[in-house]
């Protein structure tokens, strides 16, 4: 298995390309074809070594072989679904097979998210990867959004709760009707912190 080398990119900002097949000439292709595109490419010559790659880092995409020795294609899509840290990276399986249509339905119904019979056509597999790549980047960019949401909630509700506490210990006439509005506006807080 070998890694792409860094191009000084910020790493958090880039993601991974699995490339799963058992043969070289073929990994070679996919590296050429999809090298452009800057992102880092990972090869894995079999079903085994790819779950391994799949536990260590995040990727946006598997490109996976169908027909591979040991574990095929199908049973390692089926190990990547099962697993909860995996379940959600789109692969793409790639076969030089054509001839049984029972592959496609196959391949699908294991949770692919593509099917591409070799040879392809490069500019049509690089478009299809750079979608997967660009709706990676957008995933990212939503989990940083929410979790700054709920660390300003978390702000905001603790500012509500030294209101609360200061109104508490405050003996102004009209003050508790005040404590009970912001505690009520705490609880509400801490509702939507929780999803709710």
């Amino acid at each position: 298995m070998t890694h792409a080398p860094d191009t000084g990119a910020g790493t958090d900002d880039r993601a991974g390309i699995l490339l799963v097949d058992d043969m070289e000439d073929n990994l070679a292709a996919l590296e050429a074809v999809l090298g452009s595109l800057g992102e880092p490419l990972v090869r894995a010559r079999s079903g085994e070594e790819a779950m391994k790659a799949l536990l260590r880092q995040e990727f946006a995409v598997v490109l996976l072989d169908i027909l591979m020795p040991g574990m095929d294609g199908f049973e390692t899509a089926s190990n990547i679904k099962r697993l909860d840290q995996t379940k959600d990276i789109p692969i793409i399986f790639l076969t030089g097979t054509d001839s049984d249509s029972g592959f496609a339905f196959r391949g699908y119904s294991t949770g692919a998210a593509d099917y591409l019979t070799k040879p392809f056509d490069p500019w049509v597999l690089r478009a299809k990867v750079n979608v997967f790549l660009d709706l990676h980047r957008k995933n990212r960019q939503l989990r940083r959004l929410i979790k700054q949401d709920h660390a300003r909630m978390g702000e905001l509700a603790d500012r509500i709760d030294e209101i609360e506490r200061r109104l508490a210990d405050s003996s102004a006439p009209g003050e508790r009707e005040l404590s009970e509005s912001v505690a009520r506006m705490g609880e509400s807080l801490r509702a939507l912190r929780r999803g709710r």
